[in-house]
């Protein structure tokens, strides 16, 4: 693969020399991020970058492992539920330090959940935690007790938030800006700092961590293909995610490592239900046969019919297929099929003049939007979709949506101007989907992208809301796959598989779902 031009020419040659300077330092890796971080506070995290810096430096108080999904902690010793089930009393371990030396106490537990309660902090991820934590008690210098407002099926797994130090806080009240959020303190593997350019990650021994790499550096990840080149000549050592384009190159080189990583992430189009016809179920439906989703995923991914192994798997519902909440007796639809399309546009009334879809007299054009992070990953997506929706007899126009304006005005559910939009949903320890559905009300529904309403699906999100058990928890979802794939709100897409890249000299480097470094320590550099 050449490089295109004297711009690409110069910034590859300006990585390798960072990353061959870092190399001389002994065990220090450079890697490629998606973009740097927005934050190092983790009650500030908004992106998967944010996650992931942030899981160097702090320790969650429970986490899934990474090979055989078993619940786990570094910082609790013991843990019993009390309270009728409505609190967990936890012992930590003995003898871990902070960053700047001091002792991690039951006090910082709890001074991490009353900072989460505190509505003085503007945080999201606090909002998360306010829905069912009420407080925290210390009793003794490692002894805290959690408490909930319900019994939970899951209640450790709900305790998977990062432990945040009492000494550098003047209250619970913790604002976005201070100087925390780009030099934190925490009790992970590494110490961590962000600057304009990038972010370093310095290994902290502990009695809970012994990681062998002494220096991560993070960079900005800029082209794909300047990424591909400088891996491939060891100016840097690790690629997070590489688009499906660029995956040949590296997969056909002996010195870099093609690894899996699992977002638990699934791709969509949202559908304004709230907008002309498509308050109609049966025009969402007849959209739904419309998309060819076998085509969209050759022209953007370059998957091949019938290809073996494919990096992309289609989706009929909010969950991927390894999820337990995943509904298998609900079909995906993998083909288009117009005649079914066009019988149930004309059963929802539309007319069919001139090739085109009229509603009320007046032709339907749509307003599609995508986020543009994602052309990365299948490119051309927006326009491909447009392509298929204008052969299915709809006027559009097509957006790219920042980042930033995603963030602002889709996840608040103030982009009604907007007829369909393509995202990616990520989720972590627990797959709670409730907020992408509920209706907005009374705390719930916050990311619900259209203000979707429906009455029936509340009733089955306020049964998992309510649920004891895991059975009961996973019938109440695989009804909610059931009534979704029926309504529609989302045209379920896939689940695209996320491949990072590393260098062979990078050995044990075990690759956390969703986190990602959370077995740093196990990391090791040299042949």
């Amino acid at each position: 693969m050449a490089l295109r031009d004297a711009s690409l020419a110069a910034a590859f040659n300006g990585a390798v020399a960072l990353g061959v300077a870092a190399l001389g330092t002994g065990s220090t890796l450079a890697y490629f991020e998606e973009s740097l971080p927005t934050s190092m506070n983790p009650l500030y995290a908004s992106a998967m970058v944010d996650y992931r810096a942030q899981e160097l430096v702090f320790d969650r108080l429970w986490f899934h492992d990474a090979v055989t999904n078993e619940l786990k902690s570094r910082v609790v010793e013991k843990y019993e539920l009390v309270e009728g089930g409505k609190a967990v009393k936890i012992t930590l371990v003995q003898g871990i330090k902070w960053h700047d030396g001091k002792p991690l106490t039951a006090k910082d537990l709890c001074f991490t959940v009353n900072a989460m309660l505190d509505k003085e902090t503007p945080s999201p991820v606090a909002e998360e935690y306010r829905q069912f934590l009420t407080g925290c008690d210390s009793s003794g210098s490692q002894v805290a007790t959690v408490k909930f407002n319900r019994v939970f099926h899951n209640p450790r797994e709900r305790l998977g938030f990062s432990l945040l130090p009492e000494a550098s806080f003047e209250s619970t009240a913790i604002s976005p800006d201070l100087e925390f959020s780009a030099r934190p303190i925490g009790t992970g593997p590494m110490k961590g700092s962000r600057g304009r350019r990038g972010a370093l990650f310095d290994a902290f021994a502990n009695v809970h961590h012994t990681p062998q790499i002494a220096q991560l550096q993070l960079q900005d990840a800029g082209d794909p293909l300047v990424q591909v080149k400088t891996i491939i000549n060891n100016g840097v050592q690790g690629i997070i995610a590489v688009p499906p384009p660029y995956r040949p190159d590296l997969s056909s080189n002996d010195e870099v490592a093609l690894k899996s990583y699992d977002l638990r992430s699934w791709w969509f189009i949202a559908v304004n239900t709230n907008k002309g016809a498509l308050a109609d179920q049966r025009v969402r439906k007849g959209m739904n046969v419309a998309i060819d989703r076998t085509a969209l995923r050759e022209l953007t991914i370059g998957v091949k019919p019938g290809e073996e192994n494919s990096p992309c798997e289609f989706i009929s519902g909010p969950f991927v297929q390894s999820s337990p909440y995943y509904n298998r007796a609900v079909p995906t639809v993998d083909r288009s099929n117009v005649a079914q399309a066009k019988s149930l546009f004309e059963q929802a009334g539309l007319k069919e003049i001139g090739g085109r879809w009229h509603y009320k007299n007046a032709p339907i054009s749509l307003r599609i939007g995508m986020l543009t992070p994602l052309n990365n990953e299948a490119p051309d997506l927006l326009s491909q979709v447009g392509n298929q929706l204008g052969a299915a007899g709809f006027d559009r126009q097509e957006f790219k949506i920042s980042a930033d304006e995603w963030k602002r005005q889709v996840l608040t559910g103030q982009a009604t101007d907007y007829d369909l939009l393509i995202g990616k949903w990520s989720f972590g320890l627990y797959e709670e989907v409730n907020h992408l559905f509920h209706s907005r009300a009374s705390g719930q529904g916050k990311l619900n992208i259209f203000n979707y309403k429906n009455a029936d699906i509340d009733a089955t999100l306020a049964a998992y809301d309510k649920a004891i058990t895991d059975t009961t928890a996973r019938d109440a979802y695989h009804k909610l796959h059931t009534q979704l794939a029926e309504d529609l709100p989302y045209l379920f897409l896939w689940k695209l598989d996320t491949k990072s890249a590393w260098r062979t000299e990078v050995r044990g480097n075990i690759i956390t779902p969703y986190y990602y470094f959370t077995e740093i320590d196990a990391w090791k550099y040299g042949r």
